[in-house]
């Protein structure tokens, strides 16, 4: 199984972790601070400080190990960190491990019931998301995402692609639950994992393309992220060039200075540039 390598979960993941760290009792920084990376247009800048902040969540984590805040900002920032700046194979998959270790004991200090989430049967995983409630959203976009990424980079273990329909799941609930949440971030999940197969392999791209367009709508446009993911993983897989080459332009043209999604807008543009430019090769 080849996933193209666009990490498409990292930048919503780092929002998530910066915010969640916003709302963490860390003496004396400043309530504005998450709001400099996020709203930074510098991704090498970005990339060069980012270990200080996994090496900080570390630290707290080591001192409130139960903290469920802490836990989900590790998975966050360990899972935006292996997708967007690793680029050994290895080194990834280690960092992503990590992510996902922190995202399952997130869920665990959230709820008892999340302890053993990975080794409860389909019917009893569905059940449980089932009983979840709006309260649950943050912590299960946290483990998603982490999972998520954690099968992209172990796309060679069989064990690991088989928790896909899982990670499905858990966003489908958020979206039942609270589909605005993060940006309509959820959907942005739903399209790309409908879209990993053509239809006549069992994918389901109306049902991708639905998705990407809630997430737009979602934002308000708002997300330039949501409208790249549209057009590489849907358009390119239906070979609609004039639906790509759209969605691409419109990101290029659009601001991305926006409160809070700056960053994330920053690098979608990065990506809009480089999909238009072997658009021919691709079409």
């Amino acid at each position: 199984m080849q996933w193209r390598s666009v990490p498409y979960w990292v930048p919503s993941l780092f929002f998530a972790a910066v915010i969640t760290l916003q709302g963490c009792s860390l003496a004396h920084v400043d309530d504005n601070l998450p709001y400099g990376v996020l709203n930074n247009n510098d991704l090498q800048l970005v990339e060069d400080g980012l270990p200080t902040y996994l090496l900080m969540v570390d630290g707290l984590i080591e001192n409130w190990p139960e903290s469920e805040s802490l836990l989900s900002s590790g998975a966050d920032l360990y899972g935006a960190y292996a997708g967007l700046f690793v680029e050994e194979p290895e080194r990834a998959r280690k960092l992503s491990n990590k992510a996902l270790d922190y995202g399952f004991r997130a869920a665990c200090a959230h709820h008892k019931d999340y302890c053993d989430l990975r080794s409860l049967s389909v019917p009893e995983f569905e059940s449980l998301l089932d009983d979840a409630g709006k309260g649950d959203v943050p912590v299960l976009f946290s483990l998603g995402g982490a999972w998520a990424g954690y099968i992209q980079q172990n796309t060679s273990d069989w064990n690991a692609v088989a928790e896909l329909g899982r990670v499905e799941a858990i966003m489908a609930r958020i979206v039942a639950l609270d589909e605005g949440y993060q940006y309509g971030q959820a959907h942005m999940y739903l399209g790309v994992l409908n879209s990993i197969l053509p239809a006549s392999l069992g994918g389901k791209p109306e049902q991708a393309k639905a998705h990407f367009e809630e997430a737009v709508l979602l934002s308000d446009g708002k997300n330039l992220l949501a409208q790249v993911l549209y057009a590489e993983k849907y358009a390119r897989l239906v070979f609609d060039r004039e639906l790509h080459d759209s969605l691409l332009n419109e990101v290029l043209a659009a601001d991305p200075d926006v409160h809070g999604l700056t960053l994330q807008n920053t690098y979608a543009q990065q990506q809009a540039e480089a999909l238009l430019a072997d658009a021919d090769d691709y079409f």
